[in-house]
C-alpha cells in the first residue's frame, strides 16, 4: 500500500469539524466510535426479514433492529427494490481485513482476558459474532510493521541463492501466533499472502524501497514462495492463495518492489508456477494487486497463454480508477476470478463519508463487479496510527484502534454487514438499484436471501423489498446502511 493514501472522491477528516473537536480540548486523532450494545430481539415483532442497521450519524452501529417485516402482497413504498435468484453470478469466498505485522503485534499485546473475546467476536460465526472469512498477510514486512524484513535477509554485499538462511522465526513472536489462534476459531479462513519486497540482494537497488527483481534470482524467488508455504504449512497455517507483489507499479513506498505485467507473466510462467506444480503446493497465484486504473496489467499477463493456466485470477484495489474495471478483466478472461484486496481509511476519518464510500463502491460496487472478496487495510492500529515502518501510511485507520481500551472504527462496521451473513460459498444474484438506493444480493449456503443496502441520498427513503412476488416496506436514513436476510 501507498504511504500516501487517497480514495476518490474524499480524503480528509473535515477541517472545520476538527478544529472545533481540538477547541474542546477532544482526542482529534481517535476515531471516537459510540458502541451501542445492540438491542435484544423482541418476539412480538418477529417478522419474515432479519435486519441490521448502520447510520452514518453513528446513533446505530450494526444493531439488529426490533422491527417486525413481513412479506406481503402489496408494498407501500414507490421504489421497489427486487431479488432475483434466477440470476446467479460468481461465488463468494469472503470478507476481512489484512492482519498486518502491526496490527498482529498490536492484538498480541493485549491481555488474554481482552484478545481472546476480541478474537472470537471476529472470527467466529454466530448470533453474537461477525464471522469475518478471510485475510491478507504480508509475506516479510509490510508498511504497516515495525521494521523492514524478508525470511532471507544477509549481510551487505552477501547473497543466499540456495535460500540456507530461510526462515519465517520473526513471524513467530507476533503474526504466527495470532494466526494461530484464528484458525483455531475458524479453521475453514482463508488467507491470502503477499510480498512487498523480495530480499533486498536479489533486487536491481539492493534496497528495501523500489528496484525490480534480478532476472538471475527468478529462479530463487520462486522457491522463496515454496518455503513460505511449507513454513506457514507446518505451523497450522495454510496459505490459500499468493500475489507475486503488492502494488507492483508503485516503487515509492518502503518496502516495494516493481514488476511489470511482462515480468510478473515471464516469473509466473517459467518460475512460480512449475516450482509450486514440481513440489505439490496447490496454492492459488493471484495476478497484479493494484489500482483499477490499470486493467491492461492482468490482461496482459493473461494473455500469455503460459502463463495463464498457472493464474488463478487477479486482484484490485481502488486508489485509481473505477471499480468497474474488474469487470471489464472478467469479460476478457471469465474462466478467471477477480478479487478486491485492499482498501484504506485516511485517520482521522469521517464516519459517514467512510461509511457510505466503501460500502457503494466496495462491499456494492466490487462485488457487482465479479469480485469473490472484499478486504478493508487494516486490521488494527493504535491511537497514533503506528507501527509503521519509516516512510510507510503514517495516517491509515484500522478497523479496530487498540490502546488502553479497543475502539471500532468503521471499516470494522463496513466489513461486518457482508462478513456476518454472506458466508463463503455463497452465491451473488440479481437485484435491481432505484434512486439513491443501492444493492447487491446474494444466496447464502443455507439457502437464505440476503440483500445489502445503501442509501447514499441525504434523506430518508422508504422502498419495497420485492422477491417471488412478494413485498416488505423499510426505510433507511440518508448515508444509512441495512442488511436484509430472510
Amino acid at each position: 500500500m501507498k504511504s500516501v493514501k487517497r480514495n476518490p472522491t474524499y480524503s480528509m477528516f473535515n477541517p472545520v469539524v476538527l478544529l472545533f473537536c481540538m477547541m474542546l480540548g477532544g482526542d482529534c486523532k481517535k476515531s471516537s466510535i459510540k458502541e451501542n450494545p445492540p438491542p435484544t430481539p423482541d418476539p412480538s415483532v418477529a417478522g419474515d426479514v432479519l435486519f441490521y442497521l448502520t447510520r452514518g450519524d453513528r446513533d446505530v452501529l450494526f444493531n439488529r433492529q426490533n422491527v417486525k417485516l413481513v412479506f406481503s402482497a402489496t408494498g407501500s413504498a414507490t421504489t421497489t427494490i427486487e431479488v432475483d435468484t434466477t440470476q446467479t453470478f460468481q461465488s463468494i469466498d469472503g470478507f476481512g481485513y489484512t492482519l498486518t505485522g502491526g496490527s498482529a503485534s498490536l492484538l498480541n499485546s493485549l491481555p488474554a482476558a481482552t484478545l481472546d473475546p476480541l478474537l472470537k467476536e471476529l472470527f467466529l460465526w454466530d448470533s453474537t459474532n461477525i464471522g469475518v472469512s478471510y485475510l491478507r498477510i504480508s509475506i516479510g514486512a509490510s508498511d504497516l510493521s515495525a521494521s523492514t524484513f524478508t525470511y532471507d535477509d544477509m549481510p551487505a554485499g552477501q547473497t543466499d541463492p540456495n535460500l540456507t538462511s530461510f526462515s519465517i522465526d520473526k513471524e513467530k513472536q507476533d503474526l504466527i501466533p495470532i494466526l494461530k489462534k484464528i484458525v483455531a476459531l475458524n479453521p475453514a479462513i482463508k488467507i491470502l499472502g503477499s510480498p512487498w519486497s523480495a530480499p533486498v540482494w536479489m533486487k536491481t537497488t539492493g534496497s528495501f524501497v523500489g528496484g525490480s527483481l534480478k532476472p538471475e534470482y527468478y529462479a530463487t524467488y520462486a522457491n522463496y514462495f515454496v518455503k513460505y508455504i511449507q513454513a506457514m504449512k507446518a505451523e497450522g497455517i495454510t496459505i490459500d492463495a499468493i500475489t507475486p507483489q503488492n502494488e507492483p507499479l508503485h516503487g515509492g513506498n518502503n518496502p516495494s518492489m516493481v514488476m511489470q505485467a511482462t515480468e510478473q507473466a515471464t516469473f509466473i510462467k517459467n518460475n512460480l508456477g512449475p516450482a509450486f506444480s514440481a513440489a505439490g503446493i496447490h496454492t492459488k497465484i493471484i495476478a497484479y494487486d493494484h489500482n483499477a486504473d490499470k486493467p491492461d496489467y492482468p490482461i496482459t499477463v493473461l494473455n500469455d497463454a503460459a502463463a495463464k493456466p498457472y493464474v488463478n485470477g487477479s486482484a484490485f484495489h481502488l486508489y485509481g480508477g473505477s471499480i468497474t474495471a474488474l469487470t471489464q478483466v472478467h469479460d476478457a478472461y471469465p474462466d478467471k476470478a477477480v478479487y478486491f484486496t485492499e482498501q484504506w481509511v485516511g485517520g482521522p476519518g469521517n464516519f459517514p463519508s467512510d461509511l457510505k464510500w466503501h460500502v457503494e463502491n466496495l462491499i456494492i460496487g466490487a462485488t457487482r463487479n465479479w469480485s469473490r472478496n472484499v478486504l478493508e487495510w487494516n486490521l488494527a492500529a493504535d491511537a497514533s496510527y503506528n507501527p509503521h515502518t519509516p516512510g510507510g501510511c503514517t495516517t491509515c485507520l484500522g478497523a479496530l484502534t487498540i490502546s488502553s481500551t479497543v475502539t471500532r472504527n468503521v471499516s470494522y462496521y463496513i466489513i461486518a454487514h457482508a462478513s456476518k451473513f454472506v458466508r463463503p460459498g455463497s452465491t451473488r444474484i440479481g437485484s435491481s438499484d432505484a434512486g439513491n438506493i443501492v444493492t447487491v444480493a446474494f444466496k447464502n449456503p443455507e439457502g437464505k436471501k440476503v440483500l445489502i443496502a445503501l442509501n447514499k441520498g441525504s434523506n430518508m427513503e422508504s422502498f419495497n423489498i420485492k422477491f417471488n412476488g412478494k413485498m416488505v416496506t423499510t426505510s433507511l436514513n440518508g448515508g444509512a446502511v441495512g442488511t436484509y436476510v430472510w
